[in-house]
């Protein structure tokens, strides 16, 4: 399973999908924008279905923190 990292020398140290430089908040874009996964995944050939399920958990994991504050 493809899982979400961080490193300040690649995309700003924004999250990333391992392995990609495909970032949790572009995913979210898009999903937001209203692709599918599908057509995500053929415009990022070395993502996976997993690395899209990956960003959006972390975005929900993201907003319960950010909720319990």
């Amino acid at each position: 399973m493809q899982k979400i990292v961080s490193n300040p020398k690649i995309m700003m140290g924004k999250p990333i999908i391992s392995g990609t430089r495909i970032t949790v908040e572009l995913i979210l874009e898009k999903l937001a924008a209203g692709e599918t996964p599908e057509q995500i995944l053929e415009a990022h050939p070395r993502l996976t279905d997993e690395g899209i399920k990956a960003a959006f958990l972390d975005a929900i994991a993201d907003a319960m923190k950010s909720a319990s504050r």
